[in-house]
């Protein structure tokens, strides 16, 4: 009897710890804390590394083949090419006058229509300004190509009553070795091929200043040294 009583007031004991830990009030979100995981229990790590190991009876993952990274070279910078400005690149085609005529000097010509136009250079404009020289030789090419006059260079300068000193059709002797030979012929050659360009452009006609001649209906175009020319 003592037992059972003994009993029943362990069990109503237990009864009131209970009911009272149910309704001791209200908990706080910062009273629980998290239950610290024993590293002891094996079951808690299978297929896990620990330490930087895996299990004795985990196999290790197959590892899949390297595979090599290609490195591709960078192309090299090519700096684009700088354009030349339109002065210099002017200056570079075109010489002057002086330089060509030096480059070009010679007691030769190389064909009849050259030798035809430095003996005009020569004997028209002997002691003449470079300029003036070359705007002679350009009437005498202008005129060849204009369609008005003989079409070569020979026939304009061989044309009757047109220059002076050609006697005949024929040309006269010329002293090939002086220097004013190899300037004509030199200038001969620049209005040839174009190479400068006089101070007359498209004149057909020129004179001596000294004389007066009565030309009408032409254009007076430019006085250069001892000339005056027209179109």
């Amino acid at each position: 009897m003592i037992r059972i009583k003994h009993a029943a007031g362990i069990s109503a004991a237990v009864v009131v710890a209970a009911f009272g830990t149910l309704y001791a009030g209200p908990s706080r979100a910062w009273e629980f804390t998290t239950p610290p995981v024993s590293s002891s229990d094996p079951t808690l790590h299978q297929g896990i590394a620990v330490n930087n190991s895996l299990p004795q009876d985990a196999a290790p993952a197959p590892q899949a083949d390297a595979v090599p990274e290609t490195v591709v070279p960078a192309a090299p910078a090519i700096a684009a090419p700088i354009a030349p400005a339109p002065q210099a690149k002017a200056a570079a085609v075109r010489r002057s006058l002086a330089q060509l005529v030096a480059d070009h000097s010679t007691a030769r010509t190389n064909s009849a229509e050259h030798e035809c136009l430095a003996n005009a250079v020569y004997f028209e404009t002997r002691g003449e300004p470079l300029v003036g020289q070359l705007s002679v030789a350009e009437v005498v090419v202008n005129r060849a190509r204009s369609g008005r006059f003989p079409s070569s260079v020979c026939g304009v300068v061989k044309q009757k009553g047109q220059f002076s000193f050609v006697r005949g059709g024929r040309l006269p002797a010329v002293p090939r070795s002086s220097p004013a030979w190899r300037k004509a012929v030199a200038i001969a050659r620049i209005a040839l091929e174009d190479l400068a360009d006089g101070h007359a452009p498209r004149a057909l006609f020129f004179h001596a200043k000294k004389v007066r001649p009565s030309w009408r209906g032409l254009r007076r175009v430019a006085a250069v040294g001892n000339h005056v020319f027209y179109r």
